[in-house]
């Protein structure tokens, strides 16, 4: 209570941290002190009328100027607020000053990344000084990687404690992406030895189970328990997922994730193959990385109407103890609406909620787990038991 403001949103004006700011103006709890940041002051004070007018309250809202790039409006930003949320990406040229910002004032953030260069390389900078000060660091707090992180803690709650466990994603969506999105796959690939020598440097000084094996191999298959070819996603999620079970002695002693792309028919699932193969050759050209990012840049977006006919469903199979369970995470437009509500409710929970006492670099799992769960579920995110049968015969026990 020593601080100014509870939350504060940097990267207000932009495509997602505008649909944060109007589900936090929507959200926040009486007497929750928040204020919306940026460099564009004049964007800034547009947002802010536009929120006002359907949640007048929001008139009222504090506006800072903060530009990611000006270490003095970033520290003032981190040492004013309990709980700082940024939605500025790419993360590895526009994140690690806020972080640093952070795990210096001893504040709380929260970021949308996917980028595992800026998380590793966050990590390795800024994790001591995080300790130091009770920082909790928490990336990846959007459709990277919340559903699938918080999917497969709750498919483990449903298999049995102690015993080696096998657990499989199988990603579905329709949606369409935004600039913002763009930017940072195309900023990823085209950076292949950054983060291959980040995630190096990350292993030697970062604490890793000794008794305990945990791993995420890759590998295409046809996956008949979802009727679907199963494609490798080369996203941040299995990463995070397996932090969360080196952290936490419930995945058991011997623990596998695999994260796929569900796709039901092989003409479809080659192309995508091809087009993600395609997508990584150009981003090694400067030319055109820059002649793509032009045709839908930072800040541009689907249209509400394209985002409401929008969806996704993470599929989980699960086996472990002579169990098997299916289990789901659904919601709509998982790169928007779902995100921004995501990214306001994990920053909501940091900020009000009862949570384990620990610092550091975190993920989803660990710093909020169930309780941010239960937040998703009440905002309308689906987590339910599919099916569960025992693996000594072939018929299911229960469904739901």
């Amino acid at each position: 209570m020593d601080r100014t403001y509870d939350i504060v949103l940097v990267g207000a004006t932009g495509f997602v941290g505008a649909l944060t700011a109007d589900y936090l103006a929507r959200h926040v709890p009486d007497g929750c002190r928040w204020a919306l940041a940026g460099r564009n002051d004049e964007g800034l004070r547009a947002l802010r009328s536009q929120l006002a007018e359907s949640v007048p309250s929001a008139a009222d809202v504090p506006l800072l100027h903060v530009d990611v790039h000006d270490p003095a409006t970033v520290r003032e930003a981190a040492r004013s607020t309990r709980v700082l949320a940024t939605t500025v990406g790419p993360y590895v040229r526009h994140g690690l000053g806020v972080v640093a910002a952070c795990a210096d004032a001893g504040t709380d953030y929260v970021d949308l990344t996917g980028e595992p260069e800026f998380v590793d390389t966050a990590y390795v900078r800024h994790q001591t000084r995080a300790l130091e000060t009770g920082a909790r660091l928490v990336h990846a707090c959007g459709f990277d990687s919340v559903p699938h992180d918080l999917g497969v803690q709750f498919t483990v709650e449903q298999l049995p404690e102690g015993v080696p466990l096998r657990i499989d994603g199988f990603v579905r969506t329709n949606a369409a992406p935004s600039g913002g999105t763009l930017a940072s796959t195309l900023t990823a690939l085209s950076r292949g030895r950054q983060t291959i020598r980040a995630a190096r440097d990350r292993r030697t000084v970062e604490p890793w189970p000794s008794d305990r094996r945990i791993s995420t191999p890759v590998g295409a298959r046809f996956a008949a328990e979802v009727g679907a070819w199963a494609l490798p996603l080369p996203t941040i999620d299995p990463q995070v997922v397996a932090r969360s079970a080196a952290a936490l002695d419930s995945y058991g002693p011997d623990f596998r994730y695999r994260h796929y792309a569900a796709v039901r028919r092989l003409p479809v699932a080659l192309g995508a193959v091809a087009g993600v193969a395609g997508m990584a050759a150009v981003a090694q050209l400067p030319a055109a990385r820059r002649w793509i990012s032009g045709r839908l840049a930072p800040g541009d977006g689907p249209s509400r109407e394209r985002r409401d006919r929008s969806w996704f469903s993470v599929r989980f199979v699960g086996e472990g103890g002579g169990q098997r369970v299916c289990t789901e995470v659904s919601g709509g437009d998982p790169g928007y609406d779902e995100t921004a509500k995501i990214l306001g409710e994990s920053a909501l929970c940091l900020a009000f909620d009862e949570l384990p006492a620990l610092a550091g670099q975190l993920t989803p799992a660990v710093a909020m787990g169930p309780v941010l769960r239960a937040r998703l579920l009440r905002a309308g995110l689906r987590f339910r038991v599919a099916a569960r049968r025992p693996l000594t015969n072939g018929g299911p026990t229960a469904t739901g």
